[in-house]
């Protein structure tokens, strides 16, 4: 079953739109089972259990990963942006801004 990912009618988005609305669905999507993972790895007692859910977490964490890039490679400002940001040591809010004010 779809869902209603569309803001505005999809026969007139292009094909390179509605690629890019699909993507962006999927990285929620993976947001979502990372998190609902999270919440049940927290009160798993069964340890093979456990193990199960955190691996699966992990790979609903690659895709995750897998659509972000595929995002930032269609969006140049974005990267920088993230760029400054991801993998950075200091105050997440300033670093932030600074890559925000990069990608101006």
């Amino acid at each position: 079953m779809g869902t209603n990912q569309y803001h505005e009618p999809a026969d007139e988005l292009s094909e390179e739109t509605r690629t890019f609305a699909r993507m962006c669905t999927s990285l929620t999507e993976e947001a979502e089972a990372i998190g609902w993972y999270e919440q049940r790895i927290s009160l798993e007692k069964d340890p093979q259990a456990k193990a199960i859910m955190q691996n699966a977490q992990q790979e609903e964490m690659k895709h995750f990963g897998m659509d972000l890039e595929f995002l930032l490679r269609k969006k140049d400002k974005w990267r920088e942006t993230l760029q400054a940001i991801l993998f950075q040591k200091g105050d997440i809010v300033e670093l932030g801004e600074k890559g925000e004010k990069a990608a101006e």
